[in-house]
């Protein structure tokens, strides 16, 4: 499976998305070229998207909202989140985010 939307960092992870706002539920769609395609319920307006996307992100890694941060693309549908947690491994996240597709990778 392509790995570019998700690197390891020192301290956690770096996780590329590209989101559709406005959607019916937050979900994980797939992969979509070099990013996660997410969609979420909430507006693109005043933040409201990009404050989902790190809500989205910590409640699906169990983990607190504070060490999920947006660093790139802030009017974008393109962004890039970094995730500070040492515990947490590229392997780990992909499991989170895609369950599926992990289990049935080829080995």
């Amino acid at each position: 499976m392509k790995q570019d939307w998700c690197c390891a960092l020192p301290a956690g992870v770096r996780v590329a998305v590209q989101i559709m706002p406005n959607a019916r539920k937050n979900e994980v769609i797939g992969l979509f070229d070099d990013a996660l395609k997410i969609r979420l319920q909430a507006q693109p307006v005043d933040g409201k998207a990009n404050d989902a996307l790190i809500r989205f992100f910590a409640d699906m890694l169990g983990i607190p909202k504070s060490l999920v941060l947006l660093v790139v693309c802030f009017a974008s549908k393109r962004k890039i989140l970094e995730i500070h947690a040492q515990h947490l491994t590229v392997d780990a996240v992909q499991k989170a985010l895609l369950p599926s597709m992990i289990s049935n990778a080829p080995p």
